[in-house]
């Protein structure tokens, strides 16, 4: 794997993730080649869920299963030479945030590009920072393994010491604004654009925008239907774009789509962006202020 010129998502995992909570099934067939050609037709298989879930958490996890099953058929060339899918591998904690806090009513979509090495990868949480997740949003559960993984980056779920400063800085905002989450969910609900997490041989975070442009196309195209697929599944009127990919994408995608939804964006929290480390939460403050968002959560 490690010497091809091409990595491709592995069938085995697939598979794996197909039959997962009974949660999935497929209308024609099992083999790989035929789950490739039925992705279409996948659909939820409603005895999987507990009563709890909302017929809104429902319709946007399927519409997150069928991408990833869509993803599967793609190949990513160097630097890409691992692939993390944590809604394969950290899909009962995934569920549980979805179950907890997706219904129908949510006005705004924060919407992140696709997991960090310490934060969805490890909880199946967008931004999901440990503690965060665990101390905040009061989620937490057994995530597994994905089926090739870094030695240097290895998922250890809850159990990871390591914090990501952006999903701390995410959570941590929301926390000081709302109280309790609820109060944030009333109204927003936060999605990836992508699911997946790319590594090179070294172990180093791929970003999709560092990506050969043919890879990262056909992996945007994929993601940029399923993020129509959400905002129709959600009702949402805004998507706020955390970061300047995610807003673009969603900007594009959503016009293309002919979806009638205002596109905003807030600066990314990550600390390889300098204005963030000089104070994220007053410019979040600020812009959430000036598109509306603010009195949302405050009220």
């Amino acid at each position: 794997m490690h010497h091809d010129s091409h990595i491709r998502l592995l069938p085995e995992s697939n598979r794996k993730m197909l039959g997962h909570s009974n949660l999935l099934r497929l209308d024609k067939g099992d083999s790989t080649q035929e789950e490739d050609q039925q992705v279409d037709k996948i659909t939820l298989n409603p005895e999987g869920f507990s009563p709890n879930c909302s017929p809104t958490a429902a319709a946007f996890l399927q519409a997150e299963l069928e991408l990833s099953a869509r993803l599967r058929t793609l190949t990513f060339k160097d630097p890409v030479r691992y692939v993390y899918n944590p809604l394969e591998y950290a899909w009962d904690t995934h569920f549980l945030f979805a179950e907890k806090y997706c219904h129908s009513g949510q006005s705004v979509l924060f919407l992140g590009m696709n997991p960090g090495p310490f934060g969805m990868a490890q909880t199946g949480v967008p931004f999901g920072e440990v503690k965060a997740v665990r101390d905040w949003l009061r989620i937490s559960g057994k995530v597994g393994n994905p089926p090739k993984e870094h030695p240097k980056r290895p998922i250890r779920g809850f159990l990871c010491s390591q914090s990501e400063v952006s999903g701390a800085r995410f959570w941590s905002f929301f926390k000081e604004l709302c109280g309790e989450p609820e109060r944030f969910f009333r109204h927003c609900f936060v999605h990836n654009l992508c699911p997946l997490m790319f590594m090179s041989e070294s172990g180093r975070n791929v970003t999709p925008p560092e990506m050969p442009a043919e890879d990262r196309e056909a992996l945007f195209s994929h993601c940029d239907a399923a993020l129509c697929q959400v905002v129709r599944a959600l009702g949402v009127s805004m998507v706020i774009g955390v970061g300047k990919v995610a807003e673009q994408r969603a900007r594009r995608g959503l016009a293309e789509a002919g979806l009638e939804v205002k596109v905003e964006g807030i600066m990314h929290p990550s600390p390889r962006n300098p204005l963030a480390n000089k104070g994220w939460a007053s410019v979040a403050r600020t812009k959430l202020e000036q598109i509306g968002v603010l009195e949302l959560l405050t009220n």
